[in-house]
C-alpha cells in the first residue's frame, strides 16, 4: 500500500510539474491571439492547475493527465483561431 502511495506521489507531482513546463505557452499565446482569447486561455489552464492540486491527494493519476489536457486545448484554440478567426502572428 505505501509503494502504491509513493507511486501516486510521484505521478501527481510530475503532473504538476508539467503543468508549470505548460504556462509559458499559454502566457505567451499573445503572439498568435487577441488579449481576449490569452485571458481565456490563461483562465482554462489557471481552472486544470487548480483542478490538479485539488486531485493531487484524492486522485493523483488523474493529476498527469492534465499537462496533455492542456496542451492539446492550447494547440486546438490557437490552431482554431487561426483557421477560423484569422489570427495572424
Amino acid at each position: 500500500m505505501a509503494r502504491e502511495d509513493a507511486v501516486g506521489r510521484v505521478a501527481a507531482v510530475l503532473g504538476m510539474v508539467l503543468m508549470l513546463v505548460a504556462l509559458p505557452f499559454f502566457l505567451s499565446a499573445g503572439l498568435l491571439a487577441p488579449l481576449w482569447a490569452v485571458v481565456v486561455l490563461d483562465a482554462c489552464w489557471l481552472a486544470l492547475f487548480a483542478l490538479g492540486l485539488w486531485w493531487f491527494r484524492t486522485h493523483p493519476f488523474r493529476v498527469l493527465v492534465l499537462p496533455f489536457v492542456a496542451g492539446t486545448l492550447w494547440l486546438s484554440a490557437l490552431a482554431a483561431g487561426e483557421s477560423l478567426l484569422g489570427w495572424t502572428a
